[in-house]
This record gives structure tokens, sequence and C-alpha cells, in this order.
């Protein structure tokens, strides 16, 4: 099992992508709250061209820049806007700095699976799935502008932790057991983490205090996000893996 915090070879491997804060915890919440799709656009002027093919009643633009809104979309990146009243039945187009730029970096992997806190153990017995059949994990951390992010390593290590619990075999590199080591620093306090992470200042400075809150959430949004296609869809009975 190895994390990684830029681009990395992908190929055939199951890839956990991790941007907690925030457009991985936002796409959970938004699956959980009954949006048909998440759909990442590397930039915005993409996201409105391609929502121009379709009826306007069944897109929302969503996204930021520097943790801000873009103007003229619907919603920003904060999963607190993302309610069941609104995001219900509706295809999201979705872009981000840090998280879909990621994802859309993603060539040839076997499965990709957005993780978070808010969707911890969801996410970790799929992957523990992957893992007693053997297959290679990946752990991509968007970091923050391809940089490291404290966040995304500590939640990445947290997986590693939760995963590596009941398969003592699984093999990991130094990535994954120095994000590890991280989660271990914290344990359950993720508030801190946030607190002493820059993106995290960040974001409370900026008024997104409450955003926060959500992101620490831990198993609040217990959805299986699987991009493929070109499109994020939650894992069920309408999507079979």
């Amino acid at each position: 099992m190895s994390p990684r915090t830029a681009a990395a070879d992908v190929q055939g491997k199951v890839v956990a992508v991790v941007d907690v804060l925030r457009a991985s915890t936002t796409i959970a919440v938004a699956l959980a709250n009954g949006a048909r799709t998440v759909v990442p656009f590397e930039s915005p002027d993409e996201a409105i061209t391609r929502s121009r093919q379709l009826e306007r009643g069944e897109v929302l633009l969503a996204g930021e820049r520097r943790n801000a809104a873009i103007p003229g979309f619907d919603l920003g990146n904060s999963p607190l806007e993302f309610t069941t009243e609104v995001v219900s039945g509706r295809n999201i187009f979705m872009t981000t700095s840090n998280g879909t730029r990621a994802l859309l970096g993603l060539q040839g992997a076997r499965e990709v699976v957005i993780a978070s806190y808010v969707n911890l153990a969801a996410v970790t017995a799929m992957l523990r799935a992957a893992a007693r059949a053997d297959a290679q994990i990946l752990i991509v951390c968007a970091g923050e502008e391809g940089h490291f992010s404290l966040e995304d390593a500590a939640c990445a290590g947290r997986y590693v932790r939760t995963i590596t619990n009941q398969k003592a075999s699984i093999t990991i590199d130094d990535g994954a057991y120095a994000c590890e080591l991280i989660d271990r620093e914290y344990g359950d306090n993720i508030a801190k983490i946030f607190e002493d992470s820059s993106h995290g200042k960040a974001l409370a400075q900026a008024g997104f205090g409450d955003d926060l809150v959500a992101c620490a959430a831990v198993d609040s949004h217990p959805v299986v996000p699987i991009y493929q296609d070109k499109q994020i869809t939650r894992l069920g009975p309408d999507r079979e893996r």
C-alpha cells in the first residue's frame, strides 16, 4: 500500500483519492444526499461548456478557486451546501483547485474511489476487499497545489491503519508508514489536524469553520463514490463494480 502526493503510476491499481478539505468530503456528501453523478472538470470554462449540452435543470455547477465560490456557479465547495433539497436527482459538474485535478490525472487505474473521513468505514470495507484479492492499493493525496498537506496525509494514514488492522500481511511503503505515524500522533483529534494544517487555517480565516466540523465527522456519510467513465457515482444496487 502506497500513498502519493503527486502523479504516480496507477496502472492496474485500486486508487483511493483523498482531498479531505474539501472535495472528497463534498463529493461523498453530495452522493449520500441523492446527487445522480458528480463530474469533475479541469476548469470552470469546461464545466460551463459541457453544461450547455444538457437541460439546465439537470445540472448544478459547483466548485471553487482559492477557497472561494466561482462567480456564476450554483454552489461552491462547501459540503454544507450539498443538501438533499439542493442536489437530489441532479448531475453536479465540479471543478476545484486540488481534488478534481487529482482525479483527472488518473489514467489506467483498475478502480478509483473517493475517500475522506466522512465515508471512512464504507471505503475501508471496499479497500479491504481489494486487499484480500491481492490488489495493489494506491492512496493519492490531492495535497495543496501539488504539495504535501497535513490533513490529507493524516486521512491517508487512517486508511492505512484501518485496512492493515485486519490484514497484517499487507506490505506498506515508507510513505504509508509516515502517514500512519501522523494519524497515530493525532488519534481521534481530527479538529486538531485541521487547526494545525495550512489549508485548515486558510478555510477558518475565510469563514468556513463549519466546513471543518463537517469534514471531521467520521462515517457521517457512509457511501462509496466510484470514479469511472469520467463521472463519479455511488456504489450500490444501481452501480455494480
